[in-house]
């Protein structure tokens, strides 16, 4: 166990920011004391490409496991494109070279072969458009490793928000959220805040599905019959849990000193006071999945792509958390 932990890092959509902010690891860890090696997954001939586009002066390596990481150097593992690629133009021909990362990613996670998997923004409408039904890394990943729930979580800015529901149109919200659901969420978020943050018992903040948290039924009963009973279920078990809270009050510091984490209802509730506070040094962690798995906390940013203005600030503290998880399940 003395060998670096590997962390594969997935370029995503081409076009987009992805592979220039995986050009700035070469120069985001400290080697020669480095604490894991890094390696790319990418089109070795699309970042030499961008390389060029920006000016920068980097050295792209074959990876190889046993390399030891050098200053300004990049580990890539190779994988061609479909076709060529322009910085800020979408092509459904390379969707499926976009998964192939994911899945060699994935594939090199469950043998052991990496520590963890770091992933950079993928364009969900341009993978539908080629035919392939996709809504995300979350539930694409989960599919793969037929993980029957996983939780969404963001973190940044000392928040870390988990998702009881994810990429749902709102008027469907109210029937995902049931008992059961509800539970194994809970159950999940409690036992990852241990595992990968090491905190024995998390404080879970948790949100009321209705505005007022339904204002004791006047606003909606969802609170009465489904969130309330599970909360008293499993703090009947020990688990320590705060709610269900209002969301438009949960995130002022008085509560937020209360928790550890806090679990939103639904994807713009919890998301909407994350991304302000952190945006661009936030990222996403996919819990209850049987490898590590952190990325990005922003979209392709078609419009910034191929101008070096990208900010690599959410992958690079992706990549760090991921080392740190990495380390934490080797104790």
């Amino acid at each position: 166990m003395s060998a670096l932990p590997v962390i594969a890092v997935t370029s995503g959509e081409p076009a987009g920011v992805g592979p220039e902010l995986c050009l700035r690891l070469a120069a985001h860890l400290t080697y020669p004391w480095s604490p894991a090696q890094c390696v790319v997954l990418a089109d070795k001939e699309l970042l030499t490409a961008r390389a060029r586009q920006l000016g920068a002066s980097i050295k792209l390596r074959d990876w190889r496991s046993e390399a030891v990481p050098a200053l300004g150097t990049l580990d890539v593992l190779h994988l061609p494109t479909d076709a060529e690629s322009v910085p800020g133009q979408l092509d459904p021909s390379n969707s499926r070279y976009v998964l192939s990362l994911l899945d060699r990613a994935l594939t090199g996670c469950v043998s052991g072969e990496f520590a963890a998997m770091v992933t950079a923004p993928v364009h969900k409408g341009v993978i539908n458009d080629a035919g392939v039904p996709f809504s995300g890394h979350t539930e694409y990943l989960a599919e793969k490793t037929q993980t029957a729930r996983v939780v969404m979580m963001l973190a940044g800015h000392e928040l870390k928000v988990a998702l009881a529901t994810t990429h749902l149109p709102l008027r469907d919200v109210p029937a995902a959220i049931t008992r059961e659901s509800l539970e194994q969420t809970l159950r999940i978020l409690h036992a990852e805040m241990r595992r990968k943050y090491g905190i024995e018992a998390p404080r879970i903040l948790v949100a009321g599905l209705n505005p007022h948290a339904g204002e004791g039924g006047y606003l909606g009963g969802e609170e009465i019959t489904v969130i309330a009973p599970v909360l008293e279920k499993l703090r009947a078990e020990g688990m320590r849990l705060i709610g269900p809270l209002p969301a438009d009050t949960m995130f002022t510091p008085p509560l937020l000193a209360k928790g550890d984490c806090l679990l939103a209802m639904y994807h713009d509730q919890g998301l909407t006071a994350l991304k302000y506070a952190a945006f661009g040094k936030g990222i996403n962690v996919t819990l209850g999945l049987p490898i590590i798995r952190t990325s990005v906390d922003h979209g392709t940013a078609l419009e910034l792509a191929g101008s070096g203005r990208a900010d690599p600030g959410s992958l690079f503290t992706a990549v760090d958390q991921a080392i740190q998880m990495a380390y934490r399940e080797r104790q």
